[in-house]
């Protein structure tokens, strides 16, 4: 069971990861990406500090009809603010079954971390097929190669590390879609970013 993110991701392959910004540069570089085509915008919030720059963003996407997840979601409490600040998915470095949980109860797929087989197979029985392999820089691409012939099923969302140069190896590896952050402040990565997209 996909938990939503069928929906949500659909064809889309690139997500923007927007962490550590002020407002204004999260509304900024989150509109930058939705006039390239990337819908998915994911606004990590390790500390209460960033909620402010989530709200920013999820009030832009409300006007241009694009959704936006919280990511680094590690903690019942972190389920509860990004649920109220308008978060409509969260996403997750690891695997909390508990996590899971809070925010699917919330109404919020939730994108889990993995790194191993195990967390795969753990994820998979807690019902979840759409998974954030990270860091996937450190796994390589041929993790991204060997991990889809045990587990086709899974739908992989290569994180960490990750720009506009790497993420088309993560594709063709396997990796459904690829996320990628400082991309979007890099004029160049901007346009391979948007090569990316048209391709499709």
């Amino acid at each position: 069971m996909s938990k939503g993110f069928d929906e949500i991701i659909g064809t889309h392959r690139i997500m923007a990861i927007l962490r550590g910004l002020p407002e204004r540069e999260t509304v900024e570089l989150a509109s930058r990406a939705w006039d390239l085509g990337i819908d998915l915008v994911e606004v990590p919030v390790q500390t209460p500090d960033a909620l402010p720059a989530l709200r920013a963003a999820v009030a832009a996407g409300a006007e241009r009809g694009r959704a936006v997840g919280a990511g680094t979601v590690i903690t019942l409490e972190q389920v509860t603010a990004v649920a109220e600040a308008g978060a409509r998915f969260t996403v997750a470095p690891g695997l909390d079954p508990a996590v899971l949980a809070a925010s699917l109860a919330a109404g919020l797929p939730h994108l889990p971390g993995v790194a191993t087989p195990s967390e795969i197979q753990l994820a998979l029985r807690h019902g979840v097929d759409w998974l954030k392999c990270f860091p996937a820089t450190a796994l390589g691409t041929a993790w991204f190669k060997t991990i889809s012939g045990p587990f086709p099923q899974v739908k992989m969302v290569a994180t960490g590390g990750v720009d506009a140069y790497t993420a088309p190896d993560f594709l063709a590896a396997g990796a459904r879609v690829a996320g990628v952050g400082t991309a979007l402040a890099d004029p160049a990565q901007v346009e391979l970013l948007a090569e990316l997209v048209k391709a499709g």
